[in-house]
């Protein structure tokens, strides 16, 4: 099936979007599938047997992958009655979804963890608090147990990176570098028979 798509995109105009090449893992599309629909986005007239001719597959795969990607919402068959009565793919749903991965996608690149600091600490972060939280970065601690380390500050009220610097080193010591570790050692501790108190005098710390 994949030398019958390369030997129709070699010899005519055959559109491909590099968009779904690169995303259509996301959007739960399996390899088989991609060619399916790389091939209706060049030709949206549903005909089982011609599909079924050009992609060298038989008529009941045809029409099992097109249930498939029916129920991914990734398209659709629609009938139409302008010249004659026939059925349409219509394909608006997965353009739809590709959009939406590149909105995501760039919201995703707006938001950095500094910041995720200014936006909880309600100010710009100081040049010194920048270097402190790369040399964090540079020391292989990941974005999401910095952000952990960041909640766990806010909830006790405090706005301070050297509070969260202890917080990072005492997750080091146990080991913890996941959300996943984090909330197994919170209920580790809520079993222990005496309850453990993080407690660090930040108010009292040197500069």
């Amino acid at each position: 099936m994949t030398g019958k798509i390369i030997e129709l995109i070699k010899n005519g105009s055959f559109f491909v979007p590099t968009l779904l090449l690169t995303n259509y893992k996301k959007l739960n599309i399996t390899d088989k599938e991609l060619i399916l629909v790389i091939y209706l986005i060049n030709n949206t007239e549903f005909d089982p047997e011609r599909i079924s001719k050009d992609l060298d597959i038989n008529v009941p795969e045809v029409l099992k992958m097109i249930d498939s990607l029916s129920k991914k919402d990734i398209l659709k068959l629609k009938m139409t009655t302008e010249k004659v009565c026939e059925e349409k793919i219509i394909l608006d749903e997965l353009y739809n979804k590709l959009a939406l991965l590149i909105i995501n996608e760039k919201e995703e690149k707006q938001t950095t963890i500094y910041d995720r600091f200014e936006q909880e600490f309600a100010r710009t972060l100081s040049p010194m608090e920048y270097e402190i939280i790369g040399a964090w970065l540079d020391n292989n601690f990941t974005e999401e147990i910095i952000e952990e380390a960041l909640k766990e500050s806010i909830y006790n009220g405090v706005t301070n990176l050297r509070y969260i610097d202890k917080i990072l080193s005492e997750w080091q010591k146990k080991g913890i570098k996941t959300k996943a570790d984090i909330k197994n050692n919170n209920g580790n501790r809520q079993k222990s028979p005496k309850k453990e108190v993080f407690e660090y005098d930040w108010l009292n710390e040197n500069d």
